[in-house]
């Protein structure tokens, strides 16, 4: 292709390709286009207009592509294909990705696809498809070159040569011993840079990290990032070697768990599936169910302002902070509350941490709250005089001390409740912080105004 070519294909995306149904442009563009940006594009696309593009890729691309795919968008490409198509895909596709897209399918897919499958591949599907939901044993591939620990370094790369074809990775290699079980790992690169004649046991790492194929995905997948591995041994209860667990689906798992935490701490439910492509009624019903509840949550605000009503109406000019007040302390409540559940998904924050985590957000609340006191005063001193300036600015002070503990200790108890961190989401804090807010606000108005 030219590079005059390559610029105008560049420069359409391939759904107008298809749309003005011009199949030899449809073809440059794909030829043209690394798996990962052809993926996007057919997660963009409906399900029949995105089979026909997927249909002219070359066999090993077209499976590159496909693995690329979120799970939601890989059962609509497999609804769309037919035939050989859908039998080679099946086949040839590793079984943990298969697996993790089976997990949410519909009986009659995940059906489909195991009748389509050689007795072998099926075996292994329906094995990882046996592990709990969520467990590293579900995206594991078992597809392992496993190393005798007496075999000699010049044996050793004989069987990765005879098997690593069929295997995911052959840079972590586990090494076991009778029965499959494991006793480390050996990278490949030292295989390559040793003596032929060394024995494989000489330079096992048998320190290495491993998990129980029982084990939550996310677990393993944070501690895949936190060692620097790019490959981890996952092992059955009586420490036998069953797969590996690979960094780019520690790399997939750890995306979704933070986009998912995310969505719950904007106040949402988190949704499958391409976001420009996602309907207006799934992203409405996402959002829905907890504008819902905080609306309830908001009530608390309109209850406490009828409780103080009487002391409004003494002194209207404390109805002109309100905003300021419940704004501040909703802010700093989300602030802390964002940074307690970053810290506990990356495993920086314990629950046993509370006492000390509530000592230090007091202290952080106390400077906030003073350095904000003071233009809150000022404001308040020109706009209704020096008593309500003094009455705001105490409460600042008191307000960003309470938010900054409510935030920091919602998620933390939440997780020793057994309850996700991120469902303690940050318009939840807020929502609680302003309406106790504005008790203490009322309180100290009364105490400094005498009302």
């Amino acid at each position: 292709m030219s590079e005059r070519e390559s610029v105008t294909m560049s420069s359409v995306s391939l759904r107008e390709l298809v749309d003005v149904n011009d199949l030899d442009g449809v073809q440059r563009w794909l030829d043209a286009s690394p798996p990962h940006v052809i993926a996007d594009e057919l997660a963009r696309m409906d399900a029949v207009t995105a089979a026909v593009p997927f249909r002219m890729l070359q066999r090993d691309k077209a499976l590159a592509v496909f693995e690329e795919l979120g799970p939601v968008d890989q059962r609509e490409i497999l609804d769309a294909l037919r035939g050989h198509a859908f039998a080679g895909l099946v086949e040839d596709m590793g079984p943990d990705v298969r697996a993790r897209m089976l997990q949410e399918a519909p009986a009659k897919v995940v059906k489909r696809v195991l009748a389509g499958l050689s007795p072998e591949e099926r075996d292994k599907t329906a094995a990882l498809l046996g592990y709990p939901e969520g467990s590293v044993g579900r995206v594991m591939t078992p597809e392992v070159v496993a190393l005798p620990a007496d075999a000699t370094v010049a044996r050793a790369l004989e069987i990765i040569r005879a098997k690593g074809r069929d295997a995911e990775t052959v840079y972590t290699l586990p090494v076991v011993g009778p029965g499959r079980s494991l006793i480390g790992v050996v990278g490949l690169r030292q295989l390559v840079l040793a003596e032929p004649y060394r024995m494989v046991r000489e330079l096992t790492d048998t320190e290495v990290a491993r998990v129980r194929a029982t084990d939550p995905a996310e677990d393993a997948a944070r501690l895949m990032q936190e060692a620097n591995l790019i490959g981890l041994p996952v092992v059955d209860s009586e420490s036998r070697l069953v797969g590996l667990f690979t960094i780019d689906d520690a790399v997939e798992i750890i995306e979704a768990a933070d986009s998912e935490d995310i969505a719950r701490q904007a106040g949402s439910s988190h949704w499958t599936g391409h976001y420009m492509y996602a309907g207006v009624l799934q992203l409405a019903g996402a959002r829905a169910v907890w504008l819902l509840l905080l609306i309830v949550a908001s009530s608390l605000t309109v209850h406490v302002l009828q409780t103080f009503q009487g002391a409004l109406e003494r002194v209207t000019a404390l109805a002109l902070f309100i905003p300021l007040l419940v704004g501040t302390g909703g802010n700093a409540g989300a602030q802390s509350a964002t940074a307690a559940v970053r810290a506990l998904a990356v495993g920086e924050l314990r629950p046993s941490d509370l006492p000390a985590l509530l000592w230090r957000e007091c202290r952080i609340g106390v400077v906030l709250g003073l350095m904000l006191a003071a233009v809150g005063f000022v404001v308040g001193a020109v706009t209704a005089g020096a008593k309500v300036a003094l009455v705001v600015g105490l409460s600042l002070v008191v307000i960003c001390v309470w938010a900054a503990i409510v935030g920091a200790a919602m998620p933390l108890l939440a997780r020793r409740a057994g309850i996700d961190p991120a469902v303690v989401s940050a318009p939840l804090v807020a929502t609680l912080v302003d309406a106790t807010g504005l008790i203490i606000y009322f309180l100290i108005a009364r105490a400094v105004l005498g009302l």
